[in-house]
């Protein structure tokens, strides 16, 4: 017997969210702001098909269901609060087998609980396997990063490791064949990205503007510029990845997946020079590696440098879903 809509979100995601004044179980949940603060809201949709393969290991999609979001919070400096969670769900899937929602579920509040993030509501309904969450976080009024901040004269740094998640996908696509060890270094980037949130929480006052980088970073930092109205350099052997990426550069397919290749989820910021050593201390307290790549200048447009210093003509762009 297939579980009924009102049936699937009692047994698997109706919980306490004691950061509410009334979550899950009527029309709308009910919440309250800190004194002095503004709410961040973004949210994120991932397709079966278009984001994971259908036979997606259900605990790691329910992890990076939530994760994803996590990132917008890191990129605005904001400190995740509640989440809402939309399903569509094939009825076959739940005729066949009702572990899938019990493993995606318990992935996904793995993560809510480790950033005490309050699940308050949602939405199921029968159709193509999809996920859709809302997430919403708090900053003090004022406070939160944009992506319009950026001047001349600004380094622009990286969290973490670039083109693992990218790469990874080439190995399952067929595109490319990787060694075991290295699969396993690429893996985690793709399937349970870590959001920078203690990060991001720390880089307003530090940083002068921010993004996170899910559909890589020539796009993403490209919406730095536009918004910024600047320009910017960047060195491409100073971008960290993975070893096993760096080993393929500079063939195209290696140079698409470290600038272009999307799902990173790390952090793109720009922060004036005189805070680089700010950036490295918290860098090192929070356990999150950063990397200056370049630096923000007058004009328009993203110049990207091979070893020799050389602008490197590149006719790759960024993940879009309508081009792509």
């Amino acid at each position: 017997m297939v579980l009924s809509e009102f049936e699937i979100i009692r047994r698997y995601f109706t919980r306490a969210a004691p950061g509410a004044i009334l979550g899950i179980g009527d029309d709308a949940a009910l919440i309250r702001p800190s004194a002095g603060s503004e709410l961040v809201v973004s949210t994120d949709m991932l397709v079966s098909g278009t984001h994971f393969f259908p036979g997606v290991d259900p605990r790691k999609l329910g992890y990076k269901s939530l994760a994803v979001n996590l990132s917008d919070m890191a990129a605005m400096g904001a400190s995740p609060r509640w989440a809402m969670l939309a399903l569509a769900l094939p009825a076959s899937m739940l005729q066949a087998d009702e572990k899938w929602l019990e493993q995606f579920a318990a992935g996904f509040f793995e993560l809510a609980d480790a950033y005490e993030v309050n699940l308050i509501g949602g939405d199921t309904t029968r159709g193509p396997l999809a996920v859709c969450v809302t997430i919403i976080g708090e900053i003090a009024a004022g406070a939160a990063l944009r992506r319009s901040g950026a001047w001349p004269g600004d380094d622009i740094w990286i969290s973490g490791q670039l083109g693992g998640a990218a790469l990874a996908l080439a190995h399952q696509l067929g595109q490319i064949t990787l060694q075991p060890d290295e699969l396993a270094a690429c893996l985690p980037a793709l399937e349970t990205p870590v959001a920078r949130v203690g990060l991001g929480q720390h880089l307003p006052g530090l940083a002068n503007s921010a993004i996170d980088i899910s559909d890589g970073l020539l796009a993403d930092l490209g919406h730095i510029l536009d918004c910024s109205k600047v320009a910017g350099v960047v060195r491409m052997a100073e971008i960290s990845c993975p070893a096993c990426l760096r080993k393929y550069l500079p063939q195209p397919f290696a140079v698409t997946c470290l600038l272009a290749g999307g799902d990173d989820y790390e952090l793109c910021f720009t922060a004036p020079r005189a805070r680089r050593q700010e950036i490295e201390t918290l860098s090192r307290i929070q356990q999150a590696s950063v990397t200056r790549i370049g630096e923000i200048t007058e004009g328009t447009g993203l110049a990207v440098l091979d070893a020799a210093g050389r602008a490197m003509p590149l006719d790759i762009q960024g993940y879009d879903h309508f081009r792509t």
